[in-house]
């Protein structure tokens, strides 16, 4: 989805820490510029050692998997299925998890994930759908870049999916689950918040580990590392803090994977009065953080 950094207005929301952030700048960890054909990339995951990424709202239904030291397109997969508004990839080791839930506006009632098979993902029957809503949510009134209800983040953790808010208006991310299993429409279970003040982009999860990414409107791009203080809990204790740089040099991030090796970050073409900022791959390997 389009997005502006200098329109986004937020404002306050729930509990906060008391943030530090240290200075990691990731332009000069950039693996390459992406193809033309994926300059909107808005979402990374992980699957059998390789990268895989889509475009966001607009685009063709397709994935794309990316050579990891060089950034180029290696194969590329259709899916059968509409691409509203794409804004989160995830997968269980033999599923993917498409997140076509992207909401600037608040109006969306058909909020939907993808789940399809790793080895069968362009048949026209290996798509499942799961549906869902936001409880909180009781006013569907068209209200750009002001809903709390929201979200570009998501990961697969215990049999369950991870779902991170992008609340527009209270500079926060809340953690929600959806059950996979359920078929239906399900009510998503609202767990617990934590005010990033910034705009929740992308999430990861590795080594009992949550890595949360996003932006502010001054186009300030952060990196929350949360530990995982029980199953499924992340937000009792302060996070590791990282500011990456600005959108202006580095692109618009949105997508954000982790293993062994280290940290992948994609960010999509970024316009503004200021200038043009092409889409990017980045890799920080894991001797750039203090407790990786």
């Amino acid at each position: 989805m389009k997005k502006l950094f200098f329109i986004i207005t937020i404002t306050i929301f729930t509990f906060s820490f008391s943030q530090k952030s240290e200075p990691l700048k990731i332009r000069k960890f950039r693996v390459a510029y992406l193809d033309e054909k994926i300059k909107e990339t808005s979402g990374l995951s992980l699957m059998n050692g390789k990268l895989y990424t889509f475009n966001d709202s607009g685009n063709s239904p397709e994935l794309f998997e990316l050579d990891k030291t060089t950034g180029a397109v290696t194969n590329t997969i259709k899916i059968n299925a509409k691409n509203k508004d794409w804004e989160a990839l995830t997968n269980d080791g033999n599923n993917f998890y498409i997140g076509d839930f992207g909401n600037n506006g608040g109006t969306r009632r058909d909020l939907e994930i993808y789940k399809l098979p790793f080895d069968n993902s362009s048949k026209d029957d290996s798509v499942q759908i799961i549906s869902f809503e936001y409880p909180e949510q009781k006013e569907f009134v068209p209200n750009y870049s002001s809903t709390n209800f929201d979200a570009e983040a998501m990961i697969y953790l215990n049999g369950k999916i991870h779902l991170f808010s992008k609340e527009w208006t209270a500079k926060s991310t809340t953690h929600y689950i959806i059950d996979p299993e359920i078929s239906g429409k399900q009510q998503v279970q609202k767990t617990e918040s934590f005010k990033t003040n910034f705009l929740v982009t992308d999430a990861s999860y590795y080594n009992k580990k949550l890595y949360l990414i996003g932006y502010t409107k001054k186009t300030e791009v952060f990196l929350n590392i949360f530990t995982e203080t029980e199953p499924g809990v992340f937000f009792k204790e302060i996070p590791e803090r990282y500011y990456l740089g600005s959108a202006l040099s580095i692109g618009q991030i949105e997508g954000i994977a982790v293993d062994e090796a280290g940290v992948y970050i994609s960010g999509e073409k970024f316009h503004s009065p200021l200038g043009t900022a092409k889409q990017s791959l980045y890799f920080l390997p894991k001797d750039k953080f203090k407790n990786f």
